[in-house]
């Protein structure tokens, strides 16, 4: 009979591997709250760069709120920006250095709401940058509250009785208003709750890195993600909810490829 630690060897041997972590991740234990999208969007990212060589190249932009812990797990070159301000950063360093790949990992309360402005205006102009936006529909990191992209009818702590149309608006599709936008080259949304729906967005990660090359403007990914915890549900229920509520209205699939609207719409995973 084998002994534990034989078995350990021929288990972790580099041909018996099945998973490993890329390297592109930092050893810290990651914070998020079980069954969080964020977790996962980074892993992603994370090989996509590995997988181009380019993490020397490579520099990220994250702003406040959950997206902040990004550069905590991101083992490459990251700049924090203020509220809402990191695609006016990115747009800086990536007129400084034009060689490099620049991205934005921004969450919804900070991409959609205080940084309306410089997102619209950075996708306007074309930057030569990435954007990634991880939309959960609520401010996860301070307690839960409305955020632009809250839907019609949806509870959170500023809005215990649901999101009341007539009286805070509607929410908020930016990904369909910086398609219209003649700066972006790439529009589309993903989500990392299945496997299929990772591997979507990674390959629509890769091409977001591999437009920079092309120097053709904005590519644009939004991630509709869960947020359990401020959603007061378990991971498993909150990826359900998100499927029957979150998708119709923020549908995933292709908005806007090689700088052409198109009408492809992929059906939720």
């Amino acid at each position: 009979m084998e002994d534990k630690n034989s078995l350990y060897a021929q288990i972790v041997s580099p041909e018996n591997l099945v998973y490993r972590k890329t390297p592109l991740m930092t050893e810290k234990p990651l914070s998020f709250c079980p069954g969080c999208g964020h977790g996962v969007a980074h892993r992603v990212i994370m090989e996509v760069i590995e997988e181009m060589g380019i993490q020397a190249e490579t520099i990220g932009v994250a702003p406040v709120g959950c997206s902040v812990l990004a550069y905590e797990f991101m083992n490459i070159d990251m700049q924090q920006a203020s509220h809402g301000r990191a695609p006016a950063v990115a747009t800086g360093i990536k007129r400084c250095w034009p060689e490099k790949f620049v991205f934005t990992y921004q969450g919804d309360g900070d991409l959609a709401a205080i940084g309306t402005a410089e997102t619209i205006h950075a996708c306007n102009r074309g930057e030569n940058i990435a954007i990634f936006f991880v939309n959960n529909g609520i401010y996860g990191m301070t307690g839960g509250q409305m955020a632009p992209t809250t839907l019609p009818g949806m509870r959170s702590s500023t809005t215990p009785y649901g999101r009341d149309v007539a009286l805070m608006g509607n929410p908020l599709k930016i990904t369909e208003l910086v398609a219209m936008l003649p700066g972006t080259y790439m529009v589309a949304r993903h989500s990392v709750h299945t496997p299929l729906a990772v591997r979507k967005f990674k390959k629509a990660a890769r091409q977001a890195f591999e437009n920079q090359k092309l120097n053709k403007g904005v590519s644009f990914i939004e991630v509709v993600s869960n947020c359990n915890s401020g959603w007061k549900m378990t991971p498993n229920d909150a990826n359900k909810w998100m499927e029957q509520n979150m998708f119709p209205f923020f549908p995933p699939g292709d908005i806007k490829i090689n700088g052409e609207m198109v009408t492809k719409t992929a059906k939720a995973e």
